[in-house]
């Protein structure tokens, strides 16, 4: 019998219709072209993206997800790593099932990955942390509208260190078909210009490769600070594609959370 995780945020987080889901999903990537003129640019092996209700944080998720459109085809497989919300976890959770659902299909587990954690301690396997957990869920709709057939490693990021978090990364990195997204918001409840501050700070760490984002920065610091050890590592190049808060979107400006999309290059980025 096949276990399928389904949707637990559509209708709140993002449409539950699906040709409603997969119009704004559209609208979102569409919006984005007016501010991509210019010379080609090198897709991405990692994002940062991210995962906030898709009025709040869509448009800035969808500056990263743009970047995917030519490796359509290429892009295979993707470890989506998010932090915990709702339980608890020691290390990093795979769900324990063998696909997830969302309003706009099915997708399946990458087995092989899953097998290729099986001797890291710090994988475990909670079926509980990704039962209600938004953090990865948000991301997949944008991923089956911009990526062709393929499969997940979805990890849920508990209480781990960034070497951990590296480890398991090194393990999944692949080649071309692999992508790795990490999804996190950055400040949450600030004043607006005290958040402008402090994640202009965050990010300059993050676009260092500097594994010092703490959890008052980002929620998910801890698969965030796992990346950027990993993309030091592995030499990849950071770019910034967008940075706002929920003031500048769909909230008010005395309590806002912060987004920012970020993309990380085996090589420079042509031109500037």
């Amino acid at each position: 019998m096949l276990h399928v995780r389904p949707p637990a945020v559509a209708g709140s987080f993002y449409p539950q219709p699906a040709a409603v889901l997969a119009r704004d999903v559209q609208n979102l990537l569409a919006g984005t072209t007016a501010k991509s003129q210019g010379a080609p640019v090198a897709v991405p092996k990692a994002i940062i993206v991210p995962h906030a209700g898709y009025i709040y944080s869509g448009s800035t998720a969808a500056l990263a997800y743009a970047r995917l459109a030519t490796a359509r085809s290429r892009i295979r497989r993707v470890i989506l790593l998010g932090p915990v919300h709702r339980v608890a976890v020691r290390g990093l959770a795979l769900p324990g099932v063998d696909a997830f659902d969302t309003p706009l299909g099915r997708i399946p587990i990458d087995q092989a990955g899953v097998a290729a954690t099986a001797s890291l301690p710090q994988v475990v396997v909670s079926v509980a942390a990704h039962a209600q957990e938004h953090s990865l869920e948000v991301q997949l709709p944008f991923l089956q509208t911009v990526l062709d057939d393929f499969t997940l490693v979805p990890l849920a990021v508990g209480d781990a260190t960034p070497a951990q978090v590296a480890q398991v990364l090194d393990t999944l990195w692949g080649g071309d078909e692999t992508l790795i997204v990490t999804s996190s918001d950055l400040s949450h409840f600030l004043p607006y210009s005290t958040a402008v501050e402090v994640d202009r700070e965050t990010v300059q760490a993050m676009l260092n490769l500097d594994s010092i984002v703490s959890h008052r920065q980002a929620c998910g610091g801890t698969p965030v600070n796992g990346l950027l050890l990993a993309a030091r590592q592995h030499h990849l190049h950071p770019e910034l594609l967008g940075l706002c808060n929920s003031g500048d979107t769909a909230g008010d400006k005395s309590r806002v959370v912060g987004y920012a999309a970020l993309a990380f290059t085996p090589e420079a980025p042509h031109g500037h």
